[in-house]
């Protein structure tokens, strides 16, 4: 009889058990859950160093540069980070459980709405070892096991994370499985895994999400881009304004939720447009714009924007201006170019904020506040699988309510139809 290639450790192995592991997890009281969680807290607290070490490993061999570099780095703070992330997961409200809707027909059937785990959530990325534990954890709270298929650049990181958190106590064999970041296969076979994985949730670069869209035979949550716009509008308090682009700019310029367009109403465009520019150069970012822009931008050094400009999410230090004629032509603008992620109005009209936030049509709106806290630690969801730009099931940050479905449950006493 000939041998089987397979290894106990091939991606379908793993898959395998990942779906036997989602029966035992789903069984799980919430006391369980949460310690298991707490310990996988303390764990990734005391291995620090080792976890340091490895992410070095990665950062040595990447690279990566600038922003990139800046999405794999991990360091004392970015994991003490992680920790609390953890914890606080583990102290939210358990959604697994939870009567979503009850009642009793006149036939005297009582029936009962009540959230359940997905099952097996899958979950693609690419160079953020932070998403390892993210995930995990709130895949975990929720009942769910979790397929890990990470970017080679954080292979190392990966399965150190990985390595320290199944070794907790209490977590089920194949509660949580990695993939071989060092091979496309697993990508294709993670996503073709029909009938062992529920839903697989593509985090990363527009590429990515496209290919695990257009190729999936599991159900997709896409996670999208962030072509993120900001419209300062006539009635603008200007410092605020400068707070809140600079923030969303710079304060982590590599991440789906940063600023990558600034609209600006032309009646305030010749006064605000260069106080603006000269303080984005200052803050080393890279300023292009539309011909107005360059105009009002005088000796300043501003790029002039190409048509791609307006479409393309820069994930570095850079940001392209529009002077726009009014508001209707600022949300024509972002309705247009955005990819449904984020997007902020900063003005001191009520009634103009209510027109944005209304026909905009993004996961995320906000009025004088920046972009950047579109996250799921900042909506106090702990962590987030991803943002959500579409509109099946979830959109925006999600979190542990989109990892549960529901289910039925009818009490009868011996009623037929």
């Amino acid at each position: 009889m000939a041998t089987s290639l397979r290894t106990p450790h091939s991606t379908s192995d793993k898959l395998v058990r990942a779906r036997q592991a989602a029966a035992h997890l789903a069984q799980l009281t919430t006391g369980d859950k949460d310690a298991v969680l707490l310990a996988v807290a303390e764990a990734i607290a005391a291995n620090a160093a080792s976890i340091i070490e490895a992410n070095q490993a990665d950062l040595n061999a990447s690279g990566l540069v600038g922003a990139m570099r800046d999405r794999l780095n991990l360091n004392p703070e970015r994991i003490t980070a992680m920790v609390g992330g953890v914890r606080e997961v583990a102290g939210l409200a358990d959604p697994v459980g939870e009567t979503l809707a009850e009642w009793t027909r006149p036939n005297g059937l009582r029936i009962r709405k009540v959230r359940v785990p997905l099952g097996v959530v899958g979950v693609i990325y690419e160079s953020r070892p932070n998403v390892t534990v993210d995930t995990v954890s709130l895949a975990l709270k929720t009942g769910n096991a979790i397929v890990l298929r990470g970017g080679k650049e954080a292979v190392h990181s990966n399965e150190r994370l990985v390595e320290i958190m199944t070794g907790v106590a209490g977590i089920p064999e194949g509660a949580i499985e990695l993939l071989d970041s060092r091979t496309r296969d697993s990508v294709h076979a993670l996503i073709k895994a029909r009938g062992l994985v529920d839903v697989v949730i593509p985090r990363g670069g527009p590429g990515l999400i496209s290919f695990v869209v257009d190729n999936a035979t599991v159900p997709v949550i896409e996670t999208g881009a962030g072509n993120c716009h900001i419209f300062v509008d006539a009635s603008a308090d200007f410092e605020m304004a400068d707070r809140i682009v600079l923030n969303a700019k710079t304060q982590r310029p590599s991440v789906c939720n940063a600023v990558e367009k600034l609209l600006v109403h032309q009646r305030v465009a010749g006064e605000y447009v260069p106080r603006i520019v000269a303080k984005l150069l200052a803050g080393g970012v890279e300023v292009r714009g539309d011909d107005q822009t360059c105009r009002l931008a005088l000796s300043m050094p501003v790029r002039l924007a190409e048509a791609g400009d307006w479409t393309e999410e820069y994930l570095r230090l850079c940001i392209a201006i529009r002077i726009v004629a009014n508001l209707e032509d600022a949300i024509d603008h972002v309705n247009r170019y955005s990819t449904k992620n984020s997007e902020a109005i900063i003005t001191e009209d009520e009634a103009s904020a209510r027109r944005f936030l209304g026909l905009v049509d993004s996961a995320v709106v906000y009025w004088n506040a920046s972009t950047r806290f579109s996250d799921g630690g900042e909506f106090g969801f702990g962590a987030e699988m991803g943002i959500s730009t579409q509109k099946l099931h979830c959109r925006g940050p999600f979190a542990l309510a989109e990892l549960t479905s529901a289910k039925y449950e009818v009490t009868g006493s011996g009623q037929v139809r």
